[in-house]
């Protein structure tokens, strides 16, 4: 569906179903240079299990216009602002990389919207190598597809996928390839904060990490879920792209976790 937000129209995915607001909402946030579709499976699943479920393409991505914001916090607020025009109360916030940044943006400047945060190949930052950005800026199809052979993991670069007929590296490339890819990357590097607003988040939490992440490795993502006391799965012989990778299993670890939390919010 389209939203207006901030005079701009957003586009986001609601898992095939018409969005009521009424009923409990999951908030999709995906990670750089990517869209809604990296949550085919999961915003699915949802949205015909008695949720209702928003997955935006952040401004200048995809299908929503606007000017591509330029840093995590500014991306937390704008997502403040999409859930308002959205007639959203409070959600479960779903954040896949740099998409979990956003997340605790969130939380931590609107703690009253989040019951809980799911983060998937999450650390509290994320350093990118300058000579991918640079890269990113004379070709985000080229620097995709460098990120994308560290993004995903041996069985992905052998050609197996979740998905019949379908091979996530290539649509990966190709939805990174039309997107801000390079303005992504540098709000990654320049987020600096993380551990500082992590200390500052009450909200039930879950991680799910990749054994084989080489962009977020592993002992990252421990070491921010010890800080959130969030709730860790490890989905050993995957890498950093799992919501196209291991569709499956986060969708196990994440229906298994939201489905636990009682709503303790009102309207």
């Amino acid at each position: 569906m389209k939203i207006q937000v901030n005079t701009k129209e957003t586009y986001a995915a609601t898992g095939g179903k018409e969005f009521d607001a009424s009923l409990p909402t999951v908030l999709f946030i995906h990670g750089s240079g990517l869209d809604h579709r990296s949550w085919a499976l999961q915003t699915r699943w949802f949205a015909y299990n008695g949720f209702s479920v928003l997955a935006p393409d952040l401004p200048g991505h995809s299908l929503s216009s606007g000017e591509p914001l330029e840093s995590i916090e500014t991306m937390g607020s704008w997502l403040g602002d999409f859930l308002k025009s959205s007639g959203v109360v409070h959600a479960h916030v779903v954040g896949h990389s740099q998409g979990f940044l956003c997340a605790m943006e969130l939380a931590h400047q609107i703690p009253e919207c989040v019951l809980s945060l799911s983060g998937i190949g999450a650390a509290a930052a994320i350093p990118v190598n300058p000579a991918l950005i640079e890269a990113a800026k004379t070709s985000a199809a080229n620097a995709a597809a460098l990120m994308l052979q560290w993004g995903f993991g041996h069985r992905a670069q052998m050609g197996i996928s979740a998905v019949p007929g379908m091979q996530p590296i290539a649509i990966g490339q190709q939805i990174m390839a039309q997107n801000p890819l390079a303005l992504d990357l540098q709000a990654c590097a320049n987020y600096s904060r993380g551990e500082t607003v992590a200390d500052t988040l009450n909200v039930p939490c879950q991680l799910i990490l990749a054994g084989k992440d080489r962009m977020t490795p592993l002992s990252a993502g421990k070491s921010l879920a010890k800080q959130l006391s969030a709730t860790v799965s490890v989905i050993e012989n995957y890498g950093h792209m799992l919501p196209m990778e291991a569709p499956k299993q986060c969708l196990k670890a994440l229906s298994a976790f939201i489905s636990s939390i009682k709503p303790s919010k009102k309207p």
